[in-house]
């Protein structure tokens, strides 16, 4: 698993507390113990059953729940840390507040997987274009982002 798809499922996991679900034979479960079910959507547009009409891909995709509130989850993060960490400014506090490995050799690998392709000895600068690229990917991929953090 790499380093975004980690920080995606401390943040999206922790908004999807392990809620008890009933069953119909009365036994409890939890959440945590539901897997989501992916389909695997072509390109190809597919028949939507009984109208005769093409259905696109991400038409054929289920809706997804209501957006994670990600400044929610990292400000508790940060006050149940109890360190001094500013998430909304720093891409190490924004791990550290997940209680994830900051080191540099971690923020290069979360640069190469966002695409970063300037200097990655220059870390101020991988640093800052790493936490907008962070907080993008996340709004992107279902996150609800401060719009003041996307600029």
């Amino acid at each position: 698993m790499g380093i975004f798809s980690s920080i995606k499922e401390k943040l999206f996991g922790k908004a999807q507390e392990a809620k008890p679900v009933e069953t119909a034979s009365n036994e409890t479960i939890t959440a945590d113990a539901v897997k989501p079910v992916t389909a695997d959507v072509s390109a190809t547009p597919t028949t939507t059953a009984g109208t005769g009409t093409a259905a696109t891909p991400a038409e054929a995709k289920p809706a997804s729940s209501a957006a994670v509130d990600v400044a929610a989850i990292l400000d508790a993060a940060v006050k149940k840390n109890g360190q001094k960490l500013d998430w909304r400014k720093s891409i190490v506090d924004m791990m550290k507040a997940l209680g994830m490995d900051a080191s540099l050799q971690e923020r290069k690998e979360l640069a190469d997987e966002l695409g970063y392709t300037g200097d990655k000895s220059d870390s101020a600068t991988m640093n800052i274009w790493l936490h907008k690229a962070l907080l993008k990917a996340l709004a992107e991929n279902g996150g609800k982002v401060p719009a003041e953090l996307l600029d």
